[in-house]
């Protein structure tokens, strides 16, 4: 049974929630940055009290939300919901910031297969088609365009026919976009709760420092692995290569993150301006062709070399 004081939280965070809800469903612009903290109340309340008060207010919130708002709000209460619930619970066990955020980012992503599914079955929208129609519309223009600015011409054949390989790729990399969509999220609303908790409950909850963010040596076993199996899997529309190329994608971000944390740390160690590792990340945002290659590489030597525990011997 559940006692007075989780019923009195539960309906507290459940009428904030259903708040936000409602502004992020029927205000412009603000409902969008309403958005990214819609799971805070369910990851405050699954912190305090645990997993079952917390998926009793995550089903409570699913009916509420469905009378307050519109059907068309349920996708977003799974998502904030299920996200927002595996994170509190990772909090309530006192993992650590790190541990919670991949804890969270399977939630948030279980959440957006949930919105993946329900959208399907209730509203009937195949996503994938419709991604299809949206690249194929947005191919078709970029070609009109590129036709009248340079011409046709053999070279403009070519990089169209590379642009559609691309393009004919976007599908098979959505589990990919998921879990990065995942990430994000997870991140943005692990440091709002982070925030929310420390100013009510004179807590000192807190990412560990960016340079100090390490991933285990085993995730580039994941990432050779997946970049093999891309490499000798001629069959793009087999299981396996759609797997490897995702795990590709997935863990070759992981490590590029890597090394910029790599390059965090050693200004710091070498104590040099912190005005580098900033002018570096924006650098690889716009050249992400070379630059971010390159970040790769440098989080590869990281983790298989322990460059950290050489500059501590040469400090």
């Amino acid at each position: 049974m559940m006692g007075s004081k989780q019923i009195t939280d539960g309906a507290l965070m459940t009428g904030v929630y259903l708040i936000m809800l409602l502004i992020n469903v029927f205000v412009p612009f603000i409902g969008i940055l309403v958005f990214f903290a819609l799971p805070v109340p369910f990851i405050i309340y699954s912190y305090r009290h645990g997993f079952k008060p917390g998926a009793f207010m995550l089903l409570t919130a699913v009916l509420l939300s469905l009378l307050a708002a519109t059907i068309y709000s349920l996708p977003i209460t799974l998502l904030a919901g299920v996200g927002g619930l595996f994170t509190g619970l990772s909090l309530h066990k006192k993992r650590s910031p790190y541990e919670t955020l991949a804890t969270g980012t399977v939630g948030f992503l279980l959440g957006l297969v949930s919105v993946f599914l329900v959208t399907q079955m209730l509203f009937g929208v195949n996503w994938i088609d419709e991604i299809n129609t949206m690249l194929d519309e947005s191919f078709a223009m970029t070609e009109g365009m590129m036709d009248n600015v340079i011409g046709e011409n053999e070279a403009t054949e070519e990089q169209m026919q590379a642009l559609q390989e691309q393009v004919n790729q976007f599908p098979d990399i959505i589990p990919s976009l998921f879990a990065i969509m995942a990430l994000v999220l997870a991140f943005i609303s692990q440091l709002l709760s982070y925030k929310i908790l420390n100013r009510m409950e004179q807590k000192q909850l807190k990412f560990a420092k960016f340079r100090d963010f390490k991933l285990p040596t085993s995730i580039l076993w994941y990432y050779f692995f997946g970049m093999i199996f891309t490499w000798i899997n001629s069959d793009t529309e087999s299981m396996l290569y759609l797997a490897a190329i995702n795990i590709f994608i997935v863990t070759g971000l992981l490590i590029a993150l890597q090394g910029f944390a790599f390059i965090f740390y050693y200004t710091h160690v070498k104590k040099l301006s912190k005005a580098i590792p900033v002018f570096t990340i924006i650098l690889t945002m716009l050249l992400p062709t070379v630059l971010l290659y390159l970040v790769r590489i440098l989080g590869i030597i990281d983790l298989g070399f322990s460059m950290r525990n050489r500059l501590k011997k040469d400090k």
